[in-house]
């Protein structure tokens, strides 16, 4: 009899990821060359937090990752937020290890404020896991996100008003510096109560992070109770809906930012300078992306620059009646001079 239905989502959801990472990084060698001595295998972690998505994340990995000839690793980022955290770091590090997975460890972070409290955790996190992953030579590391997860996404996105690119959600691939494919999202199209049955039958302990009920954050408020007051407005079937706007938008948003990328270079002059009247030749969609790219080339941090900043540069392309310059994050400053658009730090 084979694994319980739940048990076996997760497991091939991790073994199509192996067999990606497998062919991303095999190495290449010329027709008829036979490789010199076999490669070290790769490694991969997961990043485990101990509750039930990274947990059944782990247990699949450990299982599957021997059959495929791949290093199976994981570490837990303590966030320091909590009284006790180092313990209960200290303890899904154990459960790692009884899993079978080597090198786990644990990462300390210090959290700071920029952004609010929960896109500072997240960027420490990430932080801990890029500096982890280099260490030690990681290949990928896995994340828990389910398709609940990204439906929360998409609506946080639509709330911030913060374009086709913000409704993409989370990417199954998605990348560091100088790895741009280092995360896998294995889950993204299973919800999270496969997950949470998938630890139960194998009798995997889980942990609860109690900030994920905590109504202080915004995803917790829409966890607990936007989202159930959509399902209960609109019926089932809310979450699938959101998951697969999320893959529609973000094939959407590669392709206008392939036509950006190609388009800037035909909008700046021979200084490299932004031509207003070229921009404003150019599709909304297409120029706004220029804008964007270029703002944050100038030093305006991605996270800060919501769609309401480009709209006001936008507008010393489209709506132009000699106004002054646009303040940006980052202390960038936009301004239209002579037919072209400067933007840099003030």
């Amino acid at each position: 009899m084979g694994p319980h239905p739940a048990v076996a989502a997760i497991r091939l959801a991790v073994r199509r990821v192996l067999h990606d990472v497998l062919t991303d990084h095999a190495p290449a060698r010329a027709p008829g060359q036979t490789p010199d001595a076999p490669s070290r295998a790769p490694l991969v972690l997961v990043a485990c937090s101990g509750g039930a998505d990274s947990m059944a994340l782990a247990s699949a990995l450990a299982f599957e990752a021997p059959k495929l000839g791949v290093r199976a690793g994981g570490v837990t980022v303590d966030h320091g937020l909590q009284s006790g955290s180092d313990l209960r770091a200290d303890e899904v590090v154990l459960r790692l290890t009884e899993l079978g997975l080597a090198p786990a460890e644990s990462v300390s972070v210090t959290v700071g404020r920029e952004g609010g409290p929960e896109a500072a955790a997240r960027d420490a996190r990430y932080a801990a896991l890029d500096a982890t992953a280099e260490r030690h030579g990681a290949t990928a590391v896995l994340l828990g996100h389910t398709r609940d997860d990204q439906a929360e996404t998409v609506l946080l996105g639509l709330a911030r008003g913060s374009g086709t690119r913000s409704l993409s959600g989370m990417a199954a691939v998605s990348g560091g510096p100088g790895a741009d494919r280092r995360y896998r999202r294995p889950f993204l199209h299973l919800d999270r109560q496969t997950a949470r049955k998938a630890c139960m039958v194998q009798s995997l302990p889980v942990w609860d992070d109690p900030h994920n009920a905590d109504p202080a954050y915004t995803r917790s408020r829409l966890r607990h109770e936007g989202l159930p007051a959509l399902e209960k407005a609109l019926g089932k079937g809310v979450v699938e809906a959101l998951a697969r706007t999320a893959q529609l938008s973000r094939d959407d948003a590669d392709a206008l930012d392939a036509w950006a990328g190609r388009a800037e270079a035909s909008v700046r002059d021979a200084t490299g300078l932004l031509e207003c009247a070229k921009l404003y030749a150019l599709p909304p969609a297409v120029r706004r992306r220029i804008l964007r790219r270029a703002a944050i080339e100038a030093g305006a941090p991605a996270g800060s620059l919501f769609a309401r900043h480009i709209e006001e540069i936008d507008r010393l392309i489209t709506g132009w009646r000699g106004q002054g310059a646009i303040n940006l994050p980052g202390k960038v400053v936009a301004q239209r001079q002579g037919g072209r658009l400067v933007i840099r730090q003030g």
